[in-house]
């Protein structure tokens, strides 16, 4: 089992012809996901070819829109490598198209935009087929052995029985990095951006339902109230154990740091406030990423 994604999604990148889309469709073919084809109406009716994991090459088509990618292909993922002035339009085009996983990597992407294409999933007349979207401004989404949407590296670590979800695309990698000999059932990098698809509190209710993730680490950072928002869901509704980490620990209070989400408003921003929020639940959190895994492996009898 897995979240959101596994072995028989079938992947389409918008953005496909573009240097990022190129290079990051080649890597998600040699993590052996089922790539299916690309979106790039000025370039509707060309192909572009890569190697797959084996070796082989793979032909894909480029199709003008979403809809007909996903009538030909049975596409039923879009990752979207569009530059930021035009990641709104290709998330509602995807949505419209009745996309059930869209995942955008984009960084950079107009706040007032994404609020908008928030707005749109939220709202049942437009978001008709129900979609996920996941990001922006994130890694993706990878389930080991399996499949990869995004950009993660898909060698750090294999299949195994933690559940990660983290706001950090190069923590995401460090925590795998950190335990790579237990592995993962699915991560997921939900991005630092204000306002983003799929929020701690969404993951963590897919991880407490997936029968294979056994624990889950959480992974936020200083700014907003994301992480004590989960604190309490995980109070009410998560059986199952949690270890956590909060970047920013060594942040001066009122300042903006580097992510876009990571803005210190009042006390609920800071990672002090985090970690006792979580701590209040049973959350145990490390005051650094080794740290974290080292109760991670607590928990789950390796050797901290």
């Amino acid at each position: 089992m897995s979240i959101y994604l596994n072995k028989d999604s079938k992947v389409i990148v918008q953005g496909i012809t573009g240097g990022m889309g190129a290079k990051h469709t080649a890597l998600m073919l040699d993590s052996g996901a089922q790539i299916v084809g690309g979106v790039n109406a000025r370039k509707a009716g060309t192909t572009v070819t890569h190697p797959d994991h084996d070796g082989n090459d793979v032909t894909l088509p480029v199709f003008g829109t979403v809809a007909e990618a996903m009538v030909e292909t049975g596409a039923n993922v879009s990752v979207l490598f569009v530059p930021p002035a035009f990641t709104k339009a290709a998330a509602i085009e995807a949505i419209d198209a009745g996309m059930p996983l869209i995942v955008v990597i984009t960084e950079g992407v107009p706040v007032q935009d994404t609020a908008e294409v928030w707005s749109y999933l939220q709202d049942p007349e437009t978001n008709k087929a129900g979609t996920r979207m996941i990001g922006p401004n994130c890694p993706g989404i990878i389930t080991p052995g399996e499949s990869l949407a995004g950009i993660t590296p898909h060698t750090i670590a294999g299949k195994g029985p933690i559940g990660l979800v983290s706001k950090s695309g190069t923590l995401t990698y460090q925590m795998m990095y950190e335990l790579r000999d237990f592995g993962f059932s699915t991560a997921i990098g939900i991005g630092g951006d204000p306002v983003i698809g799929t929020t701690h509190i969404d993951a963590l209710e897919a991880f407490e339902n997936d029968p294979e993730t056994e624990a889950i680490v959480m992974i936020g950072e200083i700014g907003g109230d994301a992480e004590e928002r989960a604190a309490a869901y995980i109070k009410d509704h998560v059986t199952k154990p949690v270890v956590g980490y909060v970047a920013g620990f060594t942040a001066p209070e009122g300042k903006t740091m580097g992510h876009a989400g990571a803005i210190v408003s009042g006390s609920s921003g800071t990672a002090a406030a985090k970690k006792e929020a979580l701590e209040a639940v049973g959350v145990k959190v490390g005051k650094t990423p080794s740290e974290t895994a080292a109760l991670m492996r607590e928990i789950l009898g390796g050797q901290a």
